[in-house]
């Protein structure tokens, strides 16, 4: 039986190409671990520390490198663990199984090759797809009309913050947030097919 693969992708800040390779599931869980660009001039790394792994990913976004701690058990068997710039609300890294990876690099190299073609024409708006966000924005209104969105801390009063790709739904009570993408059609279609939003709510 052969060892459980990982699939990891990010996009170079620096070349602007695509990263993405695999580790095996107990490469990871073995101690320190970077990966490279070709380019030489970016990595990502995986730094161990017991049951949790930090990670820190080179943003193509904000030009920034951002650090996040997950449990080894969500990296190492999750489908698809996705890390965000909090800036931008695009996804920077993506590790789990080899589909799942590869379909969200598409996905966010055709949001990339979207903000530099804006940058060329000089025509980036408030939203990286304003049909979609405006779209996203009224099903949330409807979806709260009927009475769709609560936290699990027991509280219906929450917040929105709009964003450039992603809205989060703030809940008033306990602060917890609940992010979603508004970065492409397939955002819209998900929320439209959700009854309910439940915000994740935070232990006391």
């Amino acid at each position: 039986m052969s060892e459980e693969k990982r699939t990891i992708g990010y996009i170079c800040p620096v070349c602007g190409q695509a990263v993405i390779a695999s580790r095996t599931a107990f490469q990871l869980a073995a101690g320190d671990s970077k990966l490279p660009c070709p380019c030489g001039k970016s990595e990502l790394s995986f730094h161990q520390t017991g049951d949790r792994c930090e990670v820190t990913v080179p943003c193509l976004f904000c030009a920034r490198d951002h650090r996040a701690v997950c449990a080894n058990d969500a990296l190492l068997r999750r489908k698809l663990l996705a890390l965000s710039c909090p800036a931008s609300g695009l996804g920077c890294c993506y590790v789990g199984q080899e589909g799942p990876v590869f379909r969200a690099m598409e996905k966010l190299e055709a949001a990339v090759d979207k903000l530099r073609l804006d940058d060329q024409t000089d025509s980036r708006g408030a939203f990286l797809n304003e049909v979609v966000m405006g779209e996203m924005l009224s099903e949330l209104k409807d979806i709260a009309a009927r009475g769709g969105v609560k936290c699990a801390c027991g509280s219906a009063d929450y917040g929105v913050k709009v964003g450039y790709s992603s809205v989060d739904l703030v809940c008033a009570r306990c602060g917890a947030a609940l992010r979603l993408s508004a970065a492409g059609p397939d955002d819209l279609d998900c929320l439209c097919a959700r009854d309910t939003l439940i915000i994740p709510g935070k232990k006391a």
